[in-house]
């Protein structure tokens, strides 16, 4: 695709749930070996499945794990406890099959892939300046957009990159409004929380009247990797693909689409809430209830993946229980 055009296009075409999927999915819920709600959101993530997949039976056999890295000008601002240069050790070490989120995609058997955004070229300081031009925020839609195949049964956008919790703060923050959006992120001190707070609300004093439209919020406040992680989510509802949105940083994202089209997250659950303060604020925000509250903040998708588990869990159940009639248990 060329432009913004296609990608304003498609948030206009959202393809809605299968009620018929659902509905076919709840009678055989009712009729399996359990009293009525007896695995509580386990239920839940199936009927949600379901909706999405197009099927009474839904499957989590091809799961699609992508990662996308990107750099940041802001980081220069002293914003996060690591070096910019990190990002790039990172995407090495996971293309080396050797971070937390390699291993949590080996243990469900989803498909990983790694996708870096132009390392060596960081967005312009949003502080200073938008951080992207519209051709920048195009191709990192579009580099999203194409992580996302037709036939995936899930998929999860993991990210990677230096200074993104400052990028994500201030995206909710002109996106939802208010303040206290910037968290401590990679561990930063007191008076790194206090540069993170001040360059958000730099960034929100310099692109003052240009913030109505949410695509341009992410062209002016966003990074490589979180606009691609947009373009994942989008294309995934254009395919019908459900998605199990990660931390703090992939909300931020798909907040862009909800703030853009109403429901346009329907397709989406919250995987977990993380320990990155704003969260949780941001997931009200949504209107998103989190499977998991564990603490994580690492990033990578890695909360997502450990969700992975649960859903694993719901469809085995599902696809693999008795009804009341095949097993001779007598039902209610």
């Amino acid at each position: 695709m060329t432009g913004l055009a296609p990608f304003r296009a498609a948030l206009a075409a959202l393809p809605g749930p299968d009620a018929a999927a659902v509905a076919a999915a709840r009678a055989r819920d009712a009729v399996l070996t359990k009293p009525p709600g007896a695995l509580g959101r386990l239920e839940e993530i199936v009927l949600w499945l379901a909706a999405w997949q197009g099927r009474a039976v839904p499957q989590a056999d091809r799961v699609r794990i992508a990662v996308f890295a990107g750099n940041h000008g802001v980081a220069a601002r002293g914003v996060s406890a690591f070096p910019a240069a990190v990002t790039a050790q990172m995407v090495a070490n996971f293309t080396a099959g050797g971070a937390a989120i390699n291993q949590l995609a080996r243990s469900f058997g989803a498909e990983m892939q790694v996708v870096p955004l132009d390392l060596d070229q960081p967005t312009a300081d949003f502080t200073e300046s938008p951080a992207m031009s519209a051709a920048e925020l195009a191709a990192a839609l579009q580099a999203g957009w194409d992580a996302v195949d037709p036939g995936l049964d899930l998929f999860i956008a993991g990210e990677m990159g230096i200074g993104n919790t400052t990028v994500a703060a201030a995206l909710a923050a002109a996106l939802f409004g208010g303040t206290g959006w910037a968290g401590r992120g990679t561990g930063v001190d007191d008076a790194g929380l206090a540069r993170k707070e001040a360059a958000v609300a730099a960034g929100l004093a310099a692109h003052a009247g240009h913030l109505d439209d949410p695509l341009e919020v992410l062209r002016r406040l966003g990074g490589r990797e979180v606009a691609a992680m947009t373009g994942a989510i989008l294309h995934a509802r254009m395919l019908r693909v459900p998605v199990l949105l990660d931390g703090f940083i992939a909300c931020a994202a798909a907040a862009v689409l909800h703030r853009a089209m109403p429901g346009a997250l329907d397709h989406c659950m919250a995987a977990h809430v993380g320990a990155e303060g704003a969260h949780r604020r941001l997931l009200a925000a949504l209107d998103k209830a989190p499977l998991l509250d564990l603490g994580l903040r690492l990033g990578e998708g890695s909360g997502a993946g450990v969700a992975l588990g649960l859903v694993k869990a719901a469809v085995a159940c599902h696809a693999g229980m008795a009804t009341f009639a095949e097993a001779g248990v007598s039902g209610a």
